[in-house]
């Protein structure tokens, strides 16, 4: 054969392989361009080819949500009918022979698997959870003149477990589909599903639980009593705020009604301080046990709400069955749903502007026992609205999910059984020894003495690092505290005891927790290495940081660490719910077995 043919036919090669590359090129553009973005509403969701049914059905979910929480139930059932057949229209659309073939060939055969797998869950939802959140009337989950249907809550009760099972199972489904080989564009397609299917979960589970527990929990078996507090965040906690104050609250047969209130302060320091778990002793020596402004420096909620209940059993004499905890930012929320409300003595409290009345204007304008009075004629003038008021049902559902999301209400039972239904849930504040993805908690605690809380503004970045030997993996916390406080003009009730020295500076104790199992590597502060103090809870490496910052200042702490184990998952943080949102970022990276 001639040089000439040995190149001709060396082209005609080059030109096959050419063409191959385009066609797989073109293929992974028809599976990126056909990929849709869908959002809110219970799940979001993309496809590809069947776009036209899961887009439809993506803005039907939506109408659906909306017209459930807001009680349109004669809508919701056509909706859910479209729904339905958008949703069959896509499962269809990937299920015959030429898709199944096309699953197992080379290139795109995991992306059309990962395809089918989002077209089957969005069917399933459709027709297995749907049809049960919408025949329960959440409208019944709700207080009417002060009163809760508790039989018609263990009636739903059956019907939602069934759902959340239906969610469950599909979310695990999902979880079985391999997304190493998938495109970009598709696997981060079934990363969203996921999450949105993990807000669902969330839903499902909060109103199969709900249904368990609430009818006893409000008395259809025999009167209940609980503490209600207000966790005041001008001078923080890990859980939120300090415990200020606090009603007694009776629950008998669905009907709740508020009793005696009083104030931390009233309870006052014990003489003999309560006995404390050793791992959260080693790091708070006994203020937990001593003062009730102190029980939840750590941020497990049910460690805190057993020691405010043996508190009060001590002042008070009496016991309850429970421990319900709120903060301001929950009564803005319920606001919006109730309205404003007037509190005796002339002050309407609005759902724009209650923060600022309870945590600034109340420290500037009243003297310390002034403040308690108000903040528990607030709670009382708020709690009293939202049970007796003809209120918006889908206002009070966005409410109550948007504060048990932000872990700003949380419960503890004293029975047992009730709080192990509760689990590791938002609502129970629990800090779980065992998780299936790792959590770095950030946690804030006042060192000052002083009600600065309210000026802060925090923010956090979480950065996955390398993965090390035995399956754990490197993460780095860069958390940023600003002061937005003035530099003079504050009351004397603000500033406090001013333990930094300068009244205006504020001093926070930051408790920086690892995952289960993990460890803390380095601790710098503004750049530079800085003393911490460490401990050990519930299988987590805490470091303790003293970061002092001044008006119009910006402090940076960064801590780097390793998850625990065979760690595997996205990462989370958990942090002290404050009075402005916090600025967070996780920057993930591939798994450790890709």
């Amino acid at each position: 054969m001639t040089e000439s043919g040995v190149s001709r036919r060396g082209r005609r090669r080059s030109r096959r392989r050419t063409r191959a590359r385009i066609r797989r090129a073109l293929l992974a553009g028809l599976v990126a361009g056909a990929l849709l973005v869908a959002g809110a509403g219970w799940v979001g969701f993309r496809g590809w080819q069947a776009r036209a049914h899961l887009l439809n059905a993506a803005g039907l979910a939506r109408e659906l949500s909306a017209q459930v929480v807001g009680g349109d139930f004669d809508r919701a059932q056509r909706t859910l009918a479209a729904l339905q057949e958008q949703a069959g229209a896509a499962r269809d659309a990937t299920g015959d022979a030429g898709w199944w073939l096309g699953q197992r060939t080379p290139y795109a055969g995991d992306d059309l698997g990962a395809v089918r797998q989002i077209a089957v869950a969005i069917d399933d939802l459709a027709r297995r959870a749907f049809p049960t959140l919408l025949r329960t009337d959440l409208a019944t989950l709700l207080p009417t003149q002060g009163r809760l249907d508790v039989a018609r809550l263990r009636a739903v009760s059956a019907e939602l477990t069934a759902a959340d099972a239906a969610v469950r199972q599909t979310r695990a489904s999902l979880d079985a589909v391999p997304t190493e080989n998938l495109v970009d564009q598709i696997r981060t397609a079934l990363t969203d599903l996921r999450v949105q299917i993990d807000r669902l979960v969330g839903l499902t589970g909060a109103a199969d639980k709900g249904a368990k527990v609430l009818p006893p929990l409000l008395g259809a078996d025999g009167p209940r009593t609980y503490l209600l507090v207000s966790q005041n965040l001008a001078e923080l906690r890990a859980t939120g705020g300090m415990f200020g104050a606090y009603a007694v609250i009776r629950a008998e047969n669905g009907r709740v009604r508020m009793e005696k209130q009083g104030t931390s302060a009233q309870i006052g320091r014990l003489k003999r301080p309560l006995s404390v778990d050793p791992e959260v002793r080693a790091l708070w020596a006994d203020l937990p046990g001593t003062y009730p402004a102190d029980v939840n420096l750590t941020p497990h909620f049910p460690t805190a709400a057993k020691l405010y209940r043996d508190m009060y059993r001590r002042h008070a004499g009496g016991t309850v069955d429970g421990v319900l905890a709120v903060d301001p930012v929950v009564l803005s929320y319920l606001l919006q749903a109730t309205g404003p409300v007037r509190v005796p003595g002339g002050t309407t409290l609005t759902g724009d502007r209650v923060v600022r009345t309870l945590l600034s204007d109340a420290y500037q304008k009243l003297d310390g026992g002034g403040q308690d009075a108000f903040f528990a004629a607030s709670a009382a003038a708020v709690f009293d609205a939202f049970l007796t008021k003809n209120v918006n049902h889908r206002a009070l559902l966005s409410a109550f999910d948007r504060s048990i999301t932000e872990r700003r209400i949380l419960f503890w039972s004293a029975r047992p059984e009730e709080q192990q239904t509760l689990g590791d849930s938002r609502l129970a504040g629990a800090l779980p020894d065992k998780e299936s993805a790792p959590s770095v908690g950030v946690y804030l605690n006042d060192g000052s003495g002083a009600k600065l809380g309210y000026y802060l503004r925090q923010s956090a970045t979480l950065t996955v690092g390398n993965c090390v030997e035995d399956g754990r993996r490197e993460l780095r916390l860069r958390f940023t505290l600003h002061s937005a406080a003035p530099k003079s003009g504050l009351s004397e009730s603000v500033l406090g005891l001013g333990k930094a020295g300068d009244p205006y500076t504020a001093r926070t104790l930051v408790s920086v927790y690892t995952p289960p199992g993990g460890a803390v590597l380095a601790t710098r502060l503004d750049g530079q290495p800085t003393p911490v103090g460490s401990g050990v809870e519930r299988r987590r490496q805490v470091v303790l940081a003293n970061v002092e910052v001044r008006p119009g200042a910006t402090r940076t702490l960064e801590v780097d660490l390793l998850t625990g184990r065979n760690s595997v998952g996205t990462p989370e943080l958990r942090l002290t719910p404050t009075a402005t949102p916090w600025t967070t970022q996780v920057v993930t990276a591939t798994s450790c077995n890709q």
